[in-house]
């Protein structure tokens, strides 16, 4: 399988298993976890929305230019994703706060991930 349809297929599971989580936190945690936990839930499964369509993007973009910043996207999206979206799913089932304390590390690599995408678009051949 090429990198781009790697990318590709991954995103569309993401964006799948991104709508199973919000129904999940939207139907099943509601009674179960505070108001609190439950935004914290939420803002893991829009999040990982978000750049399950950017991996979408990033293997896209890999078919039609030659730059490697499109890999260096679509693996930074799946990384943030797993530390970003995954921390703050595993703090409000668990509710171990600690778990808080990593989802920056996600959120740099989505940060990253975004640049990627910009310079590969801007200086892509």
């Amino acid at each position: 399988m090429t990198t781009e349809r790697l990318f590709i297929a991954v995103g569309a599971l993401l964006a799948l298993l991104a709508v199973a989580f919000g129904a999940f936190g939207a139907h099943a945690l509601r009674d179960r976890v505070s108001a609190d936990l439950l935004a914290t839930f939420e803002t893991g499964a829009r999040y990982q929305m978000y750049h399950a369509l950017g991996m979408l993007a990033a293997g896209l973009l890999a078919g039609r230019f030659s730059s490697a910043l499109f890999s260096w996207t679509g693996w930074l999206f799946l990384a943030g994703t797993v530390v970003f979206s995954g921390s703050l799913y595993l703090l409000t089932l668990t509710g171990a706060r600690w778990w808080g304390a990593i989802t920056p590390i996600g959120g740099v690599c989505f940060l990253v991930g975004w640049a990627c995408l910009f310079v590969g678009v801007v200086v892509g051949k």
